[in-house]
């Protein structure tokens, strides 16, 4: 197989916490001479950062348009457009694209398609046409590790009850901690093996995926995550590819941001002492309650931390109205807020940030950890919450502390925020963050891993020539 020749379709889940990573395949893949047909919605599309010049001849965006459907309001094509309640929906008008994909698949036929949780329906219309099919998680292996086998997310078989999901499954065959809060047990319950407005619930969909496809690609790597990617491709019974962080390679040569409305930050992170600031964010996708809002910014008025806090307004709520009367006045001399999008990566590279607090994110965790900055976690949704007990887990991130029914007081908020920051227990966070960056700042281990996947479609490719 010539490298240049091989083509790979992918199609991620309307959620720019999936679109980015697999954008940022698709640019590595590229640049190793794979031609890419990158396969989305119209609108996300067009919010897709610009895909360097230089691979513009390797990478294709191909429109697939949304149907409406009743539940989903108009021009909503990802999950930051929605509130939490109506993504059903948006699952139900994805799964009708299964048509259309199919018309796109015979004019654009790929060697491979990687695809994400969601599009069930690919392999068997993949299948039919001969082209072989791939699962790439945006998730941790632990995640994954952590739902479990394809019978036991179609089935729910070994966990019946909320209870069974705030431990670590009877599968994991080693000590971990990776399991949810007892407030979010319900909801991962529900969310796994109940179906939406779609007629499928999320737990079926991966199952019939992974079942589906050849092998599977995991957003993590051997160093970081080896006992729970060998747990799943003994789950799975497939190959299971760790495909490395895939963080944006550093430019070089750039200032970042000074010509842009954040010169102003960055001036002022010039002014602060190195590893001072708190770099407070909770990403896009999260929708933080008015309440919350004020919650959080009493707490760091309380810790007396210097902080950044990236803050995203929530709607239907006035300006005047997002923090606490006299805020801003009153820490002017302790931090900053902004309001909308931030130059997220730029900022945590500045040497003024010390630390995060933030949702726990994993595209957010492989940022701040590869500039090995000290972990604040407050995880809100999802995965969010597995995922900051494996940094927990493996002694890089301080959980904060939740009340029964899952919400945080201010309080012991700005006592998380000065413990991490200002104690010897902090310290020892901070020295194995330190350890762990010197992995996730490796630009040629996870390059590596990159190549190990090509040579393995390299591999499958000629195994199929030879079957014909």
């Amino acid at each position: 197989m010539a490298t240049k020749n091989y083509h790979v379709m992918v199609f991620p889940w309307l959620a720019f916490g999936h679109m980015l990573p697999f954008l940022e395949l698709s640019k590595k893949l590229a640049a190793k001479g794979i031609r890419v047909s990158f396969v989305s919605t119209p609108k996300n599309l067009q919010r897709l950062p610009p895909i360097p010049s230089s691979l513009g001849d390797r990478i294709k965006l191909l429109e697939i348009p949304l149907p409406s459907i009743g539940g989903l309001p108009v021009n909503c094509e990802a999950t930051v457009d929605l509130q939490p309640e109506e993504i059903q929906y948006l699952k139900k008008a994805y799964d009708k694209l299964a048509l259309p994909f199919e018309e796109l698949l015979l004019e654009n036929l790929p060697d491979l398609i990687l695809i994400d949780f969601a599009p069930f329906w690919i392999p068997e219309i993949a299948a039919k046409y001969g082209v072989s099919t791939a699962f790439f998680s945006v998730y941790t292996a632990s995640t994954l590790a952590y739902l479990g086998s394809p019978v036991e997310l179609k089935n729910g078989t070994l966990r019946t009850r909320p209870e069974h999901f705030v431990h670590p499954p009877p599968w994991f065959n080693f000590h971990s901690l990776v399991a949810h809060r007892p407030d979010y047990a319900s909801t991962m319950m529900h969310n796994t093996h109940c179906p939406d407005a779609s007629g499928v619930s999320s737990g079926q969909r991966i199952a019939k995926i992974v079942e589906g496809c050849k092998f599977v690609v995991v957003r993590s790597c051997n160093e970081f995550e080896e006992k729970y990617i060998n747990l799943i491709e003994d789950l799975y019974q497939r190959p299971v590819l760790p495909i490395g962080i895939l963080s944006p390679a550093p430019e070089t040569g750039t200032q970042p941001q000074t010509d842009s409305g954040w010169s102003h930050i960055f001036r002022w992170l010039d002014k602060q002492k190195s590893k001072s600031v708190v770099f407070v964010g909770f990403g896009s996708e999260y929708k933080m309650p008015n309440k919350e809002i004020h919650e959080l910014a009493c707490a760091l008025e309380l810790s007396e931390q210097t902080f950044l806090w990236i803050l995203r307004k929530p709607e239907g709520v006035e300006y005047q109205e997002v923090l606490p009367t006299g805020f801003l006045s009153r820490v002017s001399n302790q931090g900053i807020v902004s309001l909308g999008w931030a130059p997220q990566q730029d900022i945590l590279a500045h040497p003024s940030i010390g630390g995060c607090l933030f949702h726990s994110g994993w595209g957010t965790i492989i940022e701040a950890l590869s500039f090995g900055h000290r972990l604040i976690l407050i995880p809100m949704v999802a995965d969010q919450g597995l995922n900051a007990k494996l940094l927990v887990e493996k002694e890089i991130g301080h959980e904060v502390p939740r009340n029964e029914d899952g919400s945080f007081c201010k309080d012991i908020v700005a006592n998380s925020i000065r413990l991490v920051m200002n104690t010897d227990e902090g310290e020892k966070l901070r020295s194995r963050a330190a350890q762990v960056q010197k992995i996730f700042s490796d630009h040629r281990l996870h390059d590596s891993y990159v190549d190990q996947f090509i040579q393995h479609i390299k591999r499958l490719e000629f195994q199929k020539g030879n079957e014909k």
